[in-house]
């Protein structure tokens, strides 16, 4: 279903309170600074800090290279 672009302007990560990278191939947003997805359900994104995935270090560096490269944007500018 994806994000509606006008909610994911206003998304931060509970966790640490920073910007979120929407995958929309994936449907879910990562956070890179703690390594943690956090699922996309029927276009609600799921914030909650226990639902959050752990990504294996090569699936998190695979999105940490898509930001590098500017594939995704942050949610928001800190």
């Amino acid at each position: 279903m994806g994000l509606d672009p006008v909610l994911a302007e206003i998304l931060a990560c509970p966790q640490d309170k920073g910007p979120l990278y929407y995958v929309g191939d994936a449907d879910l947003l990562y956070n890179p600074r703690l390594g943690r997805a956090y699922s996309i359900d029927g276009g609600i994104p799921v914030l909650l800090i226990d639902e959050a995935t752990e990504l294996d270090p090569p699936t998190a560096a695979a999105l940490d290279e898509r930001i590098a490269n500017g594939e995704m944007k942050p949610t928001f500018e800190p």
